[in-house]
């Protein structure tokens, strides 16, 4: 959690970006990426300079030990005056980020920035106003970089600025759906978890902050000045080779987006994330990453566009082989599928016309999802969820690749803590956020089916039987049975209680009483005139 004065100092930031020309917020936070990204290098750099003077031993440099290339970094550029930091920062700091992007396989220090550096190659200083760069420069130097939450913390922030959807209909996921989501899910740290198209990497990242959150000891958890929580992931240990360089993927072919993510990444503690330019729909999938496309994740976690439809000829075909469609929302949730492994979880936002379309294509991915797979939850949730970008109603898929579906289980969230309008205001009090309800249900419904005891079947039919609650079981063959619907709406029971009326001629005499009433006033009144 961020204190109040970094927030205020990010929110004046961004004022002055406003007023200094800069109004496109992805711009901004491009900017400011590449300042954080360069005074991370020369922390980096320190370190290794640290750690060399310790031991003795050498050590691969990022920055070249001449006066030149040491003018390369944060410390020593900083406290430039506007016009010649302007002038060094777009002649040398940035064109040498480009140098870095060709270093991949190098080894050392260079193999520690992951795949960031491959995005940074053509990064270019927008900021024209010298002293909104100063400021900039000033605010990114007084960051907390060095505590791994804290700095995540700083970049979620900066991205909840972003509020507009994308061309093809791409928006920021709200980080408590992400964070519902994720609960639902619940990895582990040996899983290998992707994002096929994952913008800014929220999933990704706040599968991190979840992962440090549950493993983290009493002695690895601390609560700051401010009442904040912190969690340093400590009994991670064992998996942090294959947490830093395997355990997450993440796939897009917007440059831009691919490096926020990569940097979003790199502030939550995961230098070698594997962010990757590739439309994951693209049959070049099958060239470039082949492993990846078939059986490889444990699980996925995604908010595919929802918007647009592909040109057949360049999709890829193992995906047109589940269902042909060009519809995009359809097309990922079949490559989720084939992307995943044999007892692979994934937890998918569609819209709800994936749920009941009525087309060949939408039926065939609804019986294939049933049929050939388990589909184990559906959560519904409210229209106003993803305002101000859109209004369309989606749910939540949440499916294990392999075996048959023998029930699903149904929740009806009509609340998620936040108003359902463009303002998209903080709620509080009873019956306003759904979500804590959700997850406790699905945990005790997850713990009754994994049970495996004789009576759980009609331990579930008891508990969820019930239609007309939030959170309910329908068996397999009634869905089959309604063409494969898996609108909510289908199945809940919506109780109707009767009203009653007082008899018409009873009302008429109470009007004509206070007509009386009235009358008499206005005689009083009258009077008194």
């Amino acid at each position: 959690m961020l204190t109040g004065k970094i927030r205020n100092d990010i929110d004046k930031l961004w004022e002055k970006f406003w007023t200094g020309g800069i109004t496109n917020p992805l711009t901004v936070i491009e900017q400011i990426s590449y300042l954080m990204f360069a005074r991370m290098l020369d922390m980096q750099e320190d370190v290794a300079e640290r750690k060399a003077n310790r031991t003795g031993k050498g050590f691969a440099r990022l920055f070249p030990n001449t006066p030149e290339g040491q003018l390369l970094r944060w410390k020593n550029f900083r406290n430039m005056s506007g016009k010649e930091l302007h002038s060094h920062l777009k002649q040398n700091v940035y064109p040498f980020f480009a140098q870095l992007g060709g270093a991949e396989g190098e080894g050392g220090e260079r193999e520690g920035l992951g795949h960031i550096s491959e995005y940074m190659q053509d990064a270019d200083l927008e900021i024209k106003n010298e002293s909104v760069l100063t400021s900039a420069v000033e605010m990114v130097n007084d960051l907390p970089l060095t505590q791994s939450d804290v700095k995540g913390d700083i970049y979620e922030y900066l991205l909840s600025k972003l509020t507009t959807a994308g061309i093809n209909g791409q928006f920021r996921t709200p980080r408590h759906i992400i964070d519902a989501m994720i609960e639902l899910i619940a990895p582990q740290p040996t899983d290998v978890i992707c994002d096929p198209a994952c913008g800014t990497a929220g999933f990704l990242a706040r599968t991190m902050e979840y992962l440090n959150r549950v493993h983290s000891s009493p002695e690895g958890t601390f609560t700051d000045e401010d009442g904040n929580r912190h969690y340093s992931g400590d009994l991670l240990e064992p998996y942090r080779q294959h947490i830093n360089s395997q355990m997450f993927w993440g796939f897009d072919f917007d440059t831009t987006m691919l490096r926020v993510s990569s940097m979003n990444m790199m502030l939550h503690g995961v230098n070698g994330a594997n962010i990757r330019y590739q439309d994951s729909l693209s049959k070049s999938i099958k060239e470039h990453y082949p492993r990846q496309e078939q059986n490889f994740f444990d699980v996925v976690l995604a908010n595919p566009p929802f918007k647009g439809s592909l040109d057949e000829t360049n999709t890829n075909p193992d995906v047109l082989g589940l269902v042909k469609t060009k519809k995009t929302e359809l097309l990922f949730v079949a490559h989720i599928l084939c992307s995943l492994k044999l007892g692979g979880r994934a937890a998918v936002i569609v819209p709800d016309g994936v749920l009941f379309g009525s087309s060949k294509a939408h039926q065939q991915l609804r019986q294939e999802l049933l049929d050939n797979n388990q589909l184990e939850g559906i959560v519904s949730l409210p229209s106003g969820v993803f305002k101000p970008y859109a209004g369309v109603s989606t749910a939540i898929l949440i499916f294990t690749k392999g075996g048959t579906t023998e029930r699903v289980w149904f929740y009806d969230l009509q609340a998620d803590g936040y108003s359902l309008d463009d303002k998209r205001t903080e709620l509080k009090g009873e019956g306003s956020n759904d979500l804590p309800d959700a997850i406790a249900q699905w945990q005790k419904y997850r713990q009754m089916v994994e049970g495996n005891i004789s009576t759980s079947t009609s331990t579930i039919n008891t508990l969820f039987g019930d239609k007309r609650k939030k959170a309910f079981v329908v068996p397999a063959e009634d869905i089959a049975a309604n063409k494969y619907d898996l609108n909510i709406s289908r199945y809940k029971e919506v109780e109707y209680q009767q009203e009653a009326f007082e008899d018409p001629k009873v009302i008429l005499q109470r009007l004509k009483g206070l007509e009386q009433e009235i009358m008499a006033c206005l005689d009083e009144l009258e009077e008194m005139l």
